[in-house]
């Protein structure tokens, strides 16, 4: 069932368009030749995931909003309350690429980000970014809840509604994304529901222009998220539930919505439609109950509690969650009170309980070193790589902790994570610590550089480089050198995109 609390929940911020595939993934050592995309074209190295500032040939329009769409993401990210958890950020990432194969994108690059905010939102913009509010958490009881949102997204994606829609209003791209940007923004700086208003307006606004076109986009987009949730095991019902709590919603307000609705208009016809096909659609494997979403829930529930954490646990028994969701919940908070053995027995009963939960053991290891348990965090990381290896939020923590102890592991293990993540500023946050550290300060203001410039903060970033570039030089580090130039290179043309939006 979902549980209406506060006054809205979108299920999109703008139609999106299929991600150019193939864009670069690595940063190891900022420098990795070779590198070649999906289709075995070669990629310069150290290209950390924007695109060129030109496409040509049937890809223009792919490569035109995958760059804006990165832009807008910096933009977005150097005011917006982030929710900074690996553990929400990897299993977000997961339900993202478990729904993939299924809407016909499994050659998408999608990028997720999270915001700390209590507002029951979701949205996505062209590029492939795709932005789940703490909010939306609380609302959704069950996984599936979460999924038809996430797979209504998608839906846009594979339909490349954006693209589509620019054929109509080629002058609108811009205005539209930089407007509804600035009242994503307000929001951020303390605006609050009128910040997020502003931008559903906007938005709004643009596809009133358009709404013939909208519904049908609408439509095909529950289509398609329907087809992807059942192939992902997901019970398609869900989508129908959360459409008719927006309808509730749209009663409660007299009948006249709130401007971000009307960029999904909640007509009783797709709301039919969709429960006919919902009807006929066969799960082929259907998902059981998810333990895992019911944990990140109630991380997600103490994120939005912050100032009463004691909230999150009564919202949890209220909505009868598993017990095991409960007792993770309240070692979480028993971890907050200093409590840390207890919270680490806890976890660690919950772990045996369930091994295959990737997030049990790394809870435990990141509630040690919280607690200054440094060693034990390093043990705690390494125990679970051993039989987890792929698992970030541990992988991280682990160069975390290692900063403390050996800062040339810490390194090769961020450098190695940052190859894989290359969109993640948190984790060049790091790698700038452990290079500093380690007796490589080029390279370490050459990762400070890469993580303003992932946060919008591009001028700072070239400023960064100049530095990282002056320090090389003066150590006689030609690699590095040659790093940094043509990193300056490429930020230049991020500073052009950039611009677009101020």
């Amino acid at each position: 069932m979902l549980r209406r609390t506060g006054s809205c929940l979108t299920a999109s911020a703008l139609c999106l368009a299929l991600a150019l595939p193939g864009q670069a993934q690595s940063a190891d050592r900022f420098e990795a030749p070779g590198l070649t995309d999906r289709g075995g074209t070669p990629i310069a190295s150290g290209d950390y995931g924007l695109p060129s500032l030109t496409h040509g040939g049937s890809q223009a329009i792919s490569g035109e909003e995958l760059r804006l769409g990165r832009a807008w993401l910096r933009q977005f990210r150097a005011r917006a309350p982030e929710w900074q958890d690996a553990i929400a950020q990897d299993y977000v990432e997961s339900l993202v690429a478990r729904l993939l194969p299924h809407s016909g994108l499994s050659r998408a690059e999608t990028v997720v980000t999270l915001v700390e905010s209590r507002l029951l939102n979701a949205f996505a913009v062209p590029g492939g970014v795709i932005g789940v509010n703490a909010g939306l958490f609380a609302f959704a009881e069950r996984e599936a809840e979460l999924a038809s949102v996430v797979a209504h997204e998608l839906g846009h994606l594979a339909q490349r509604h954006y693209a589509r829609g620019r054929e109509r209003a080629e002058q609108t791209q811009i205005p539209t994304m930089a407007a509804m940007l600035a009242g994503m923004l307000l929001a951020a700086g303390g605006g609050g529901d009128a910040g997020i208003a502003a931008a559903m307006g906007t938005q709004a606004a643009f596809i009133q222009d358009q709404l013939r076109y909208s519904r049908r986009f609408e439509q095909e987009a529950d289509r398609v998220g329907l087809q992807a949730m059942a192939g992902a095991g997901y019970d398609p019902e869900a989508m129908v539930e959360m459409f008719r709590a927006m309808q509730r919603m749209v009663s409660l307000q007299g009948g006249n919505p709130p401007e971000f609705l009307l960029s999904h208009p909640m007509t009783e016809s797709r709301i039919s439609d969709t429960q006919a096909r919902a009807s006929q659609t066969t799960v082929a494997t259907p998902r059981g109950e998810a333990l895992e979403y019911a944990l990140v829930r109630a991380r997600a529930l103490l994120a939005i509690h912050d100032r009463d954490p004691q909230q999150a646990a009564t919202r949890l028994a209220q909505d009868q969650a598993p017990a095991a969701a409960r007792r993770y919940l309240a070692a979480l908070l028993d971890a907050r009170a200093g409590r840390t053995d207890r919270a680490l027995n806890a976890l660690d009963a919950l772990a045996r309980a369930h091994p295959d939960l990737a997030m049990l053991p790394a809870t435990a290891a990141q509630v040690a070193f919280a607690a200054g348990r440094t060693d034990d965090a390093v043990s705690r990381s390494r125990a679970q790589l051993r039989l987890m290896p792929d698992y970030v939020p541990t992988r991280r923590l682990l160069g975390e902790a290692l900063l403390q102890r050996d800062p040339d592991e810490a390194y090769r293990v961020l450098r190695e994570l940052a190859e894989r993540r290359p969109e993640d500023p948190q984790v060049f946050t790091l790698l700038a610590e452990a290079a500093g550290r380690s007796g490589r300060e080029a390279w370490g203001h050459l990762a400070r550089a890469e993580q303003l410039q992932l946060t919008g903060h591009i001028d700072r970033a070239i400023r960064q480089l100049e530095v990282a570039k002056e320090v090389a030089e003066r150590q006689g580090e030609p690699a590095a050198t040659s790093a940094i130039e043509r990193r300056r290179e490429a930020f230049l043309g991020y500073r052009e995109t950039l611009e677009e939006f101020r």
